[in-house]
């Protein structure tokens, strides 16, 4: 059995290890990187006090989930997003700026379940079971809810819609 001193040394590597990747879902999620920081920090909180309890092959899994709901809660609880006009410097390493807002601004119209499954499948690279499980609800509706995400970013982007032969 661990101590409190092994459980904390172990639980400091994690957040070493894992902050950035969970700051960027919760960007890819909310588009404000207040925000985004704002539920990584609570997610982290959340898994400090929870951290002798969490299966450790499965911490990643917990963290996601965690932070899915934490931003399905807050996007019903405020019911408007803040896009911002100028990205964080953070954004613009290699990365088309004009293109970048775009994307958010897109991503930013989608409903927050919706969002959160393009974000999960495409973002996270989840498979529609994965996102499924995560986000309890049935594979079709992943489906469903991804293939309307997916029209209404291509029509915001002005893309055209893929024809099936």
């Amino acid at each position: 059995m661990a101590t409190q001193a092994e459980h904390e040394v172990q639980f400091a590597e994690y957040f070493t290890a894992r902050a950035a990747w969970l700051r960027r879902l919760a960007y890819g999620l909310c588009g404000d990187w207040h925000t985004a920081e704002d539920l990584a920090q609570t997610i982290f909180v959340r898994l400090y006090h929870r951290w002798e309890r969490v299966h450790h092959e499965s911490v990643d899994a917990y963290a996601r989930r965690s932070l899915v709901n934490a931003f399905l809660s807050h996007r019903h609880s405020r019911r408007r997003e803040s896009v911002v006009t100028q990205p964080p410097d953070r954004a613009g390493h290699g990365v088309d700026v004009v293109q970048h807002v775009t994307v958010q601004r897109a991503l930013a119209a989608l409903a927050p379940r919706q969002r959160a499954v393009v974000v999960l499948r495409y973002l996270e690279d989840l498979s529609v079971t994965e996102v499924a499980e995560l986000l309890g609800v049935a594979e079709g509706t992943v489906k469903s809810q991804c293939a309307r995400g997916l029209q209404t970013l291509r029509e915001a982007l002005g893309e055209p819609a893929p024809t099936r032969e």
